[in-house]
């Protein structure tokens, strides 16, 4: 009687320690899912670097190439009011959720003065994908209604401290100058259109139509790192 108790126990001792085992295992793997969805996460979602230009600064001017072969810059945009200059991308999937809002952004702004001006900040050495002849490719697919360039020297983008992909600067004319209004995201949910809460873009571009300040002049910009050679 006193052995079948000892095994008894001896049994019910293993079985306890193989069930915290697989327990431990189980939150250790779970712990590791966490830690790597936050790692993702805080790749995704940067704030603005010290190096951005800020709500205030005069904005550089350019002049790249764009898919059709043409050179475009500011400069060219004679009777505008400003401009919504987009960092963007083929490859990263940010981008791409954000491409037909970008389009429709150009489709409602473009015609009251603000129109929008992508530019790919991106080495092709390094990401194939973003190659001037696949920007064609891309645009022609998607039915692109504004210009993209492509910041060939990869000069433009440090110029006005763009980090992601897409990374947003909406200019407003001043005499011959453009100055920045608002830096950061096109707004607060690159998931899901249809649960945009705030439209940080438009919002932006309304308030300088309508003569108000802008509010909010900054969010996190939410994307994929710039690929530069000088940065990896």
């Amino acid at each position: 009687m006193i052995n079948s108790i000892k095994q008894l126990a001896i049994t019910l001792s293993a079985l306890a320690a193989l069930l915290f085992a697989s327990c431990g295992s189980e939150a250790t793997s779970s712990s590791d899912q966490q830690e790597k969805a936050n790692s993702a996460d805080s790749t995704a979602k940067v704030e603005i670097p010290s190096a951005a230009l800020k709500p205030g600064a005069v904005a550089p001017t350019f002049s790249l190439k764009n898919i059709d072969g043409k050179r475009v810059g500011l400069e060219d945009y004679k009777e505008a009011k400003g401009a919504i200059v987009i960092f963007t991308c083929n490859h990263c999937p940010y981008a791409q959720a954000y491409e037909e809002r970008i389009i429709a952004l150009d489709k409602k702004y473009s015609p009251l003065g603000y129109p929008v001006i992508a530019i790919n900040p991106n080495d092709p050495e390094l990401q194939p994908e973003d190659s001037y002849e696949e920007m064609q490719k891309r645009a022609a697919e998607k039915g692109f209604t504004f210009p993209y360039l492509l910041d060939e020297k990869q000069e433009i983008y440090p110029a006005y401290g763009a980090s992601k992909t897409p990374h947003v600067f909406i200019l407003q004319k001043d005499k011959d100058q453009y100055l920045v209004r608002y830096v950061g995201a096109i707004d607060d949910n690159y998931e899901s259109p249809d649960e945009v809460k705030q439209k940080f873009a438009e919002m932006a571009v309304d308030a300088l139509l309508e003569g108000r300040p802008v509010s909010p002049q900054t969010s996190v910009a939410i994307g994929c790192s710039i690929k530069d050679k000088k940065n990896s």
